[in-house]
């Protein structure tokens, strides 16, 4: 009986297309597409169709793009006249009003990638490596007006590895996410709403450039989370001799301490670059990336490169 149900799904970037794949693999009645309008891309900046509208195409599913769906009598109307029983909404990024909300017959439905109520907003996956949680998962929740603060539906928790970075997170949650609304769309009066508690709230910021830049007198632990939080977007930034490195992935070197001061390299030879940090520990570097090349392992970025010891990583002015 379920499979019969008139589902609406709104999502554009790669998690969501990922959701409605496995959605559509197990032959759910999708037959309306929302997803954002189309948006300049590439070197050319031209109008590019996000992964959803393209994956809606391959299964000839009807894709309506609107601008917004506030002060948008038009737009609502057009879901109203699909009439959906369920909205299944994804990484969205659109608001969506009360008026549209309470469409559906039972209601909009939310993948929302962490453990509700922790890591409530917008960076949820980063903002839990940055924190060094232990544990992340998806929750599925009933959509009310508030930021992510709707009705859990269903829950599953997965363990964050001490090499997880964002990146991968990202890919683990992305797959649960799809598994467990299949789930749920397979037998929704089956899952009982559970009200949110009040205890353990936490929010998750926007990313910036800025926060990604690295302070190197902070702890050698802090650093190595902020490298794995900020990869890929917006990826963890120094300075060495004025010129810009990002860095993608590091470790603590167990057993070796520092006097140096913070941002010093302490070694560079053959596949080892490390750095002191502000409390005495040193981190090796696995990938770094200077302005204008692509992504190098510490041999690669050591070639050719002389008396690197002794100088220092620093924040821009």
């Amino acid at each position: 009986m379920s499979k019969c149900l008139k589902i609406v799904f709104a999502g554009t970037p790669e998690i969501a297309r990922l959701t409605l794949e496995n959605i559509l693999k197990h032959q759910f009645n999708v037959g309306l597409v929302l997803t954002q309008p189309d948006r300049p891309a590439g070197r050319g900046m031209k109008l590019t169709p996000s992964p959803v509208k393209l994956l809606a195409f391959e299964h000839e599913i009807e894709v309506f793009q609107p601008n917004s769906f506030r002060n948008n009598p038009e737009a609502l109307q057009k879901i109203r006249d699909f009439a959906p029983d369920i909205m299944v909404v994804v990484a969205y990024g659109l608001i969506l009003p009360a008026e549209l909300l309470s469409i559906p017959r039972l209601g909009c439905i939310n993948i929302h990638v962490s453990l509700l109520p922790r890591w409530r907003g917008a960076a949820p996956i980063q903002r839990a490596v940055l924190a060094g949680d232990k544990f992340s998962g998806v929750t599925i929740m009933q959509m009310d007006e508030g930021l992510d603060t709707g009705a859990a539906l269903l829950t599953e928790q997965i363990a964050i590895s001490d090499d997880d970075t964002s990146g991968s997170l990202h890919d683990k949650l992305a797959h649960l996410g799809a598994e467990k609304v299949v789930e749920y769309l397979a037998n929704p009066s089956h899952y009982i709403p559970q009200e949110q508690s009040s205890d353990g709230v936490s929010y998750a910021a926007k990313l910036s450039k800025e926060e990604a830049q690295i302070n190197w007198s902070e702890p050698a632990e802090l650093i190595v989370r902020k490298i794995r939080g900020y990869n890929p977007f917006p990826g963890s930034y120094s300075y060495l001799d004025g010129q810009l490195h990002k860095f993608w992935q590091a470790h603590i070197v167990q057993g070796i301490q520092s006097k140096a001061q913070s941002g010093t390299i302490t070694y560079a030879s053959n596949d080892k670059l490390w750095i002191v940090c502000g409390d005495g520990s040193v981190i090796g570097i696995n990938e770094i990336q200077e302005a204008g090349a692509k992504r190098k392992t510490s041999a690669q970025y050591l070639q050719g490169k002389s008396d690197l010891v002794g100088q220092r990583f620093v924040m821009s002015n």
